[in-house]
């Protein structure tokens, strides 16, 4: 059998392994490589996954039996367009960061725990891939608290003290989050007596009693909001991007809460489905006014930031209030405005979070702890780091939603959506939310580009290894704001499988 059938399980083997081969080496440098190497292979394992899915028949999906196993009594790795779109998305970032990370942890991480960063970074890329592709409930559980555990320690390894509180906090309400997923996945098995999704999803047609169904659709749902940091339940967010690691925070901006939306997708369109969540319950306009508040109150708060990642990292609160508000439309157009998103966003804050993190390192003095980046060391930056500012405001424009990059397009599938279920109320707070952005992306505008430059300033960039990765996914802003081929057409082809399996 050839390498491409086993495309599945390589997803999640090659990162796994690379974890324990680190800590036996001990050594920052040869775990800088193994790691990036399964990461890059990992990456290339969701190219041909994406492309095999891409030449199945509409609503086709790859199913991958672990030990042989026929589902559902066997462990099932399902691959459809959704999956493989989002295993792109993870396995990408990844693999941009990982050659990122050699400069900057350097800096940022003490020498002798090189070797344990590469490994926790390699089980949180394990558990994200996991949960993505494994068809399995329980495997879901399993691998969320991989990735949870490994992100716990990733936040702490921080420079400043205050990461370990940030991951404490992070420990306690990422733990809530995980009891309430594991008992309404319980509740399902209960009901089921599977954890197949698929079979689980056909099985709940028969059940008479909705009352425990109800009740696992609400313990998933507010388990499920606390990891994607839906508003209010997103109090961990802005002190876990602040204080961890830069590379840490670039990774897990772009991919940990993607793929904790990912996972409410799954459950809702494929386990649940349409019906119960959006027809028979209110959860469509609880779902509306929990986005809208997002979109309003943590775009207002990040306007007041005095650190830039702390700015961005509200920031995103609110941007992630857009994909659920897609949601809340059940429509193809709605669904394919948060799954668009939820890709867009991932490549735009990544970009922002690298450059930030390549900042920091060139605000500092030779072989300094590097500094926060607080708005009173950023007058004039632009003229001592002009690539890295101007990569900040394009991928800041593209949180604007500026025509020409990817957030403009995420916001006019928002807008169609919003059109075609005639509430031209919400055209209005898209836009009027949009505001907001333009104001905390002109706060960085104006302080680095109208403001002297500080005494004895030095022009010098961010080392190429950091430069570079944060360039090409500012690139990524503009190329997929122009050909959206890849993002629209894979997420317009999930939106309509999802909605048609769903109904």
């Amino acid at each position: 059998m050839s390498i491409a059938a086993h495309l599945p399980a390589l997803q999640v083997v090659l990162p796994l392994l690379s974890a324990p081969l680190v800590v036996l080496l001990r050594h920052g440098g040869l775990a800088f490589a193994v790691v990036t190497t399964a990461a890059w292979a990992a990456f290339a394992c969701a190219i041909g996954l994406w492309l095999q899915v891409g030449q199945l028949d509409p609503g086709g999906a790859i199913s991958y039996h672990i030990g042989s196993w026929p589902p559902p009594w066997g462990i099932e790795y399902r691959v459809d367009r959704l999956t493989s779109f989002v295993l792109l998305l993870v396995s990408g970032m990844a693999a941009l960061v990982l050659p990122y990370s050699r400069a900057s942890v350097e800096r940022e991480i003490p020498r002798e725990l090189h070797y344990l960063y590469y490994a926790m970074f390699a089980l949180c890329l394990t558990g994200l891939l996991g949960i993505t592709i494994t068809g399995d409930a329980f495997n879901i559980f399993v691998f969320l608290e991989i990735s949870s555990l490994s992100t716990y320690v990733l936040i702490a390894l921080g420079r400043d003290r205050r990461a370990l509180t940030a991951a404490y906090q992070y420990l306690i309400m990422g733990s809530i989050g995980a009891t309430f997923i594991v008992i309404g996945i319980g509740f399902l098995y209960l009901l089921t007596g599977t954890l197949n999704l698929v079979d689980m999803a056909e099985r709940l047609r028969d059940v008479e009693n909705y009352r425990p169904v109800l009740a696992a659709l609400a313990f998933l749902t507010v388990g499920i909001s606390l990891k994607l940091a839906l508003f209010p339940l997103h109090q961990w967010l802005p002190n876990a991007y602040t204080y961890a690691p830069s590379a840490v925070t670039a990774f897990l901006a772009a991919t940990a809460t993607k793929v904790s939306v990912y996972v409410l997708i799954r459950f809702y369109f494929t386990v649940f489905g349409e019906s119960l969540v959006f027809d028979k319950l209110p959860l469509p306009q609880i779902m509306l006014g929990l986005s809208l508040l997002a979109m309003f109150v943590a775009s207002f708060i990040a306007i007041f930031q005095h650190n830039l990642k702390r700015l961005f990292a509200y920031s995103s609160v609110g941007q992630i209030g857009y994909i659920t508000l897609g949601l809340s439309f059940d429509s193809v157009n709605g669904l394919t405005a948060s799954i668009v998103h939820l890709f867009n966003h991932g490549i735009a804050k990544g970009a922002i979070f690298l450059l930030i993190g390549g900042m920091v390192l060139g605000l500092a003095k030779h072989g300094a702890v590097p500094p926060a980046p607080t708005f009173d060391r950023l007058d004039g930056l632009a003229k001592r780091m002009p690539l890295t500012c101007f990569g900040i405001v394009i991928a800041g424009l593209s949180l604007i939603g500026v025509p020409g990059t990817v957030g403009f397009i995420s916001k006019w599938y928002l807008i169609m959506a919003a059109l075609e279920k005639g509430q031209f109320w919400l055209v209005g707070a898209i836009l009027l939310s949009s505001l907001l952005a333009v104001a905390y992306v002109w706060r960085f505008v104006e302080v680095a580009y109208f403001r002297a430059p500080l005494a004895g300033f030095e022009k010098r960039e961010a080392p190429l290894s950091m430069l570079i990765p944060a360039l090409l996914l500012v690139a990524a802003t503009i190329w997929f704001g122009l050909d959206t081929s890849i993002t629209v057409g894979s997420a317009l082809d999930a939106a309509q499988q999802l909605v048609k399996n769903g109904r």
